[in-house]
């Protein structure tokens, strides 16, 4: 899946109910307090849920572009940027400590410094905080003590992010994959060269690439409705592209009003409607015509939906 955004808790156990087949919310709970599944800030400096071997190469690779991004955001100086990561590994070691201790670590430190101390000192948001059933968050850990340590070089994580991105979304443009991971497209082109990569052209003679096992559905394979949560990657791939969103509803989803978008429902594989929870039921408000046998698709996942989200609030 390319990792799961999850600035909103709920979003990865709806994405997560919506691709597999039996999915249950206390499965993900399980995997966050196991250490399967980790939450921390990673691409384009969003929080996102990736299975716990992804972490450390995926921060690996962002490290050294978030550093530059935050030293020409802030315009100040990082030359204490070692020590102050070091003095918040040494406190946090072996605990769990809220938002408000990490910040009193910081204080004094310069805003390049603290702008990407997540990545840097390899943060986790750690349960139960992140959970369904409780949301803030507003727990942190160091992923060392949660998963263990791991030397991952720069370029091994670029092509991590890489594989992860053309797994979940490929074939796909180079300036995709670097829109995706939250970075200029030119120091990525080498990364890509170096790879064992298919490449396709689009219906513009655009190059795309993918990996060299994925699977290529025929153009008429049929799309069941989807039900997705905000701000979903599937609506960004990345992250203009109309094949899943059309650009005319677009500004309907996002839009400055509602900062984390508007939950989304796909029909065919394109957005068709958007959703919410809202007096124990699942609304649907169709952003087109619908066809009866569309309708009654809705229905019968908003159905299933409902019952999700009942059980897992019980």
């Amino acid at each position: 899946m390319g990792g799961i955004q999850n600035q909103y808790a709920p979003n990865a156990y709806l994405r997560l109910w919506s691709c597999l087949t039996d999915f249950r919310a206390a499965d993900l709970t399980a995997a966050y307090e196991q250490n399967a599944v980790v939450q921390g800030t990673l691409m384009r400096g969003t929080i996102h849920a990736v299975a716990a071997g992804d972490y450390h190469p995926m921060a690996a690779g962002l490290r050294g572009m978030r550093r530059a991004w935050a030293r020409r955001v802030h315009r100040g100086t990082d030359a204490d940027r070692d020590a102050t990561v070091a003095a918040v590994v040494r406190s946090l070691s072996g605990r769990e400590v809220p938002r408000a201790a990490l910040q009193a670590l910081l204080e004094g430190a310069a805003p390049s410094i603290t702008a990407t101390i997540d990545t840097d000192a390899e943060l986790l948001r750690v349960p139960p905080s992140g959970t369904w059933q409780r949301r803030r968050a507003d727990l942190y850990a160091l992923a060392d003590d949660r998963i263990g340590h791991a030397e991952v070089s720069e370029a091994d994580g670029l092509k991590h992010l890489a594989r992860r991105y053309l797994g979940a979304f490929g074939p796909a443009a180079v300036g995709d994959i670097a829109s995706f991971i939250g970075m200029p497209v030119t120091p990525l082109k080498p990364v890509l060269a170096s790879m064992d990569l298919r490449e396709f052209r689009d219906e513009a003679g655009k190059q795309l690439l993918d990996l060299p096992d994925a699977p290529l559905p025929d153009e008429d394979t049929s799309a069941p409705v989807r039900f997705l949560p905000t701000w979903d990657a599937m609506l960004l791939v990345h992250a203009r592209r109309t094949g899943v969103i059309p650009e005319t509803y677009r500004p309907m989803i996002f839009h400055t009003t509602m900062p984390p978008s508007y939950p989304t429902v796909l029909v065919d594989g394109q957005v068709a409607a958007t959703w919410r929870w809202d007096d124990d039921e699942v609304r649907v408000e169709a952003l087109r015509p619908l066809l009866p046998h569309e309708r009654h698709a809705i229905d019968e996942e908003g159905e299933r939906l409902a019952a999700f989200h009942r059980e897992a609030s019980a």
